[in-house]
C-alpha cells in the first residue's frame, strides 16, 4: 500500500504577507472585472481568495477546495514567459492546477473565462 505524498507547509512571511495586501489595492482592471465575478462565491458557489500567497507566490485568484489558481496574463507577461512556466511548474509539482487567462480575454470574453473556470474546479 502506497502512502500518500506529503504536501509542503509554507509559512507565509510578513513580506509576502505585505506584497499580498500591496497587489490587492493595485489591481488591474481585468484582475478587478475577474474578481466582481468570483468573490462572494458568486461563481457556482466556490471560494476564491485574490493575491494569496501560495508557497514562495502570490497567486492572483485562489480556490483552496480544488487547488486551483487562476493567473492573469497581462502586458509584463510578455516578457517573462520562461519565469512563468518555471513558477507554473513548481506549483503542479506542489499539487496545484494552475490555469492562466491573459487580460485580454478576460476583458473581451469574460463569460468564457468563466465558463472554463468552472470547468477546472469541476474535473
Amino acid at each position: 500500500m502506497s502512502r500518500p505524498t506529503k504536501r509542503r507547509r509554507w509559512r507565509t512571511s510578513q513580506a509576502m504577507l505585505a506584497r499580498a495586501r500591496q497587489l490587492r489595492r493595485e489591481q488591474t482592471p481585468a484582475e478587478a472585472l475577474l474578481w466582481e465575478h468570483l468573490r462572494n462565491r458568486r461563481l457556482k458557489g466556490l471560494k476564491f481568495r485574490r493575491q494569496h500567497p501560495v508557497g514562495r507566490f502570490v497567486a492572483d485568484f485562489y480556490c483552496a477546495q480544488h487547488r486551483l489558481i487562476v493567473e492573469l496574463d497581462g502586458a509584463v507577461h510578455r516578457m517573462q514567459g520562461e519565469y512563468d512556466a518555471l513558477r507554473t511548474e513548481e506549483l503542479e509539482r506542489d499539487g496545484y492546477r494552475v490555469i492562466r487567462f491573459t487580460d485580454n480575454q478576460v476583458e473581451r470574453d469574460l463569460e468564457w473565462v468563466l465558463e472554463r473556470i468552472a470547468e477546472a474546479c469541476e474535473g
